[in-house]
């Protein structure tokens, strides 16, 4: 397997040895996700602000599973730094908004995925959709889960994505590595209401933020059996 760097052009890296685990289960349980208090959210906004006329703006991404190393792992970007782009420089999924070309959900976050990644859609196996998650940018975004084959000539979009790398699932469904922190408001004071996922850094990035609650909802939907992955050979 290549090893990672910082350009778009790196390889995809899953740390090795990480956890001791079957090919058929996570090597942790999941019951934290829903027992422990602020997890399971829908948005990162207050109900006052949900509530807002504001149009949403739809929008859809693809969770990207793949096997590697005797466990599955979840493909992420890092986008490109951009002045005029409020999520510039974080951990995404790929995804976008909706175009009115696309048929649902599904096709905008194939599309995307096949601009931003070079994944063909035709590749990937889609296998479930979780709940949507509205976003404090005002969109509305449907994550769909698939499952990409590996290896594969992942290619980045120079103009939009920096980076291209995968998490362990294993690790992401471990308790430890992640947290919720209070939420800085745009006047520099901090809400005591309005909590924020942040993971810790893995590989050098940082999972925080609406991709770590779409993630959460990803472990949820394992751990109620709304989502099945397939068993595969070690």
């Amino acid at each position: 397997m290549p090893e990672p760097g910082n350009s778009a052009q790196s390889g995809l890296r899953s740390e090795p040895g990480k956890q001791d685990t079957g090919p058929q289960q996570l090597a942790v349980s999941l019951d934290w996700v829903v027992s422990a208090a602020g997890y399971m959210q829908r948005s990162d906004l207050p109900a006052e602000l949900q509530q807002s006329t504001r149009p949403l703006t739809k929008a859809a991404v693809l969770i990207p599973l793949y096997w590697f190393e005797d466990q599955w792992q979840v493909l992420f970007i890092r986008r490109v730094k951009n002045a005029r782009d409020r999520h510039s420089g974080q951990v995404a999924f790929p995804g976008g908004k909706c175009d009115p070309q696309d048929q649902d959900a599904t096709a905008t976050a194939l599309r995307e995925a096949h601009e931003e990644v070079g994944l063909e859609p035709a590749e990937v196996k889609v296998i479930h959709t979780l709940e949507d998650y509205r976003t404090s940018s005002n969109f509305i975004v449907t994550p769909v889960v698939g499952v990409v084959p590996w290896p594969y000539p992942y290619r980045a979009q120079l103009t939009e994505v920096d980076r291209i790398f995968s998490f362990p699932l294993n690790w992401l469904a471990n308790q430890s590595n992640v947290q919720l922190k209070k939420r800085e408001l745009s006047d520099g004071s901090v809400s005591d209401t309005l909590k924020v996922v942040y993971y810790d850094q893995f590989d050098g990035e940082l999972l925080w933020g609406a991709s770590a609650r779409m993630t959460l909802a990803l472990l949820n939907a394992l751990r109620t059996g709304d989502l099945e992955l397939e068993p595969r050979e070690p």
